[in-house]
């Protein structure tokens, strides 16, 4: 979401500063384009060198250029950017931009600034404590600013506590959330995620490799797009992704089905990407079964079909999107489940491509609709490809 847009980042003088560089690079890598506005103070914590290079544009200190005496403008600044991230942010800083002193580059460019504003605090605790401080950020969000909090951690002084800055990963995920598409806003999706683990005996399973990374992308594309998302995931030891999703965690077909089969009626519609175990012991033992020395014969019988039971009950407003993992005759078996199981479009993938399916965090798709149109992506990142997915539901549901 970050591609294209003109990031104005402010540094001021805090030993976080060091961390700013890092927060270029990342920006860049996101084809940002970024200019550096630093305080005179900044200056003794990072060689503007450094931010130079890294940002690839020339480095703004002073409101005219020392060599040549041209005037750096802070409106032009101000009406130039798509963000202004001011990271790190001191005590000092924060009190003269709650108060309107413009006595640098950085402070004026922010009072001239037209895009929304982004502020990383990092200070030792007390100061981060301390009534001033508190009130100032109070006044900062609101006039409309964005404060990035900082978190608890060791510190310049030696103590430990609330201060440090957010570390530049996190800063970036939340500057790149500003500008996902929220065209999700009021929808409620629910999604399958993971593998299922029938029982044998109380330390046996039967299951299959799937890691649940590609159901937990798609859960989190559609968060950060605005929707409601109902996660069912079978045993994974993934975190929840992101805000704005409920969790469920089951263990068997039979509890997967149960969850989807209650929660189905309320929502939008489905993204049944879970691997769901195909078959189930009859007979699952109630204590260890002890090793023998004849074969072991295990009778099984089909799991319950989640996908074919939805696609039975799915109102012609809903949306359900399925998934086939195959090793051979890859199209016309997804063609056929997606029939089946009355999908608006499936999502294939082969085991036959490298890289791609389970426990893999690229992922090799292609997109399969009911109406005969086949979309081929190339190989890409499972949270790019579920971007490609969530885009394709928008055309069913807008």
């Amino acid at each position: 979401m970050l591609s294209g847009k003109k990031i104005i980042l402010g540094v001021t003088g805090g030993i976080a500063a060091y961390k700013s560089a890092q927060i270029i690079r990342l920006l860049v890598q996101r084809g940002a384009e970024v200019k550096v506005v630093m305080t005179p103070l900044a200056k003794e914590f990072i060689s503007p060198l450094t931010m130079a290079t890294l940002s690839k544009n020339p480095i703004l200190v002073d409101f005219f250029d020392p060599e040549n005496g041209s005037w750096n403008s802070h409106v032009d600044l101000g009406t130039w950017a798509d963000a202004l991230l001011i990271a790190p942010a001191t005590a000092n800083t924060l009190a003269k931009m709650a108060t309107g002193i413009a006595d640098n580059l950085l402070l004026t460019t922010y009072l001239s600034a037209r895009c929304p504003v982004f502020i990383a605090p990092a200070m030792d605790l007390d100061m981060f404590a301390h009534p001033t401080t508190k009130q100032n950020l109070s006044t900062l969000k609101s006039f409309g600013n964005y404060v990035i909090e900082p978190t608890v951690g060791e510190l310049a002084s030696g103590l430990e506590g609330k201060g440090r800055m957010e570390e530049p990963e996190n800063i970036i995920r939340q500057l790149n959330d500003f500008f996902y598409p929220k065209d999700m806003q009021g929808k409620k999706v629910l999604i399958t995620a993971g593998p299922t683990y029938e029982k044998i005996d109380p330390v046996r399973f039967i299951g299959n490799y799937s890691s649940g990374k590609m159901g937990f992308a798609l859960a989190e594309n559609c968060a950060r797009r605005g929707a409601e998302v109902t996660l069912v995931c079978g045993p994974v030891s993934l975190s929840t992704p992101y805000k704005n999703i409920e969790r469920i965690n089951v263990e068997s077909a039979q509890e997967m089905h149960k969850v989807v089969m209650s929660r189905f009626e309320q929502v939008d519609g489905a993204i049944l990407c879970a691997a769901v175990a195909d078959f189930t012991p009859v007979s699952p033992l109630e204590t260890k079964m002890k090793r023998g020395k004849e074969n072991l014969v295990i009778e099984l019988k089909p799991s319950v079909d989640i996908a074919a039971e939805i696609g039975k009950i799915k109102r012609h407003e809903q949306f359900v999107v399925g998934f086939a993992l195959e090793t051979n005759d890859e199209e016309t078996n997804a063609i056929s489940k997606m029939e089946r199981k009355n999908f608006d479009f499936i999502v294939l993938n082969s085991l036959r491509d490298p890289n791609s399916g389970f426990g893999f965090d690229t992922n090799k798709v292609t997109i399969l609709h009911r109406s005969g149109l086949k979309k081929e992506f190339e190989l890409k990142s499972k949270l790019d490809v579920a971007d490609d997915i969530v885009k394709e539901i928008n055309t069913l549901i807008f």
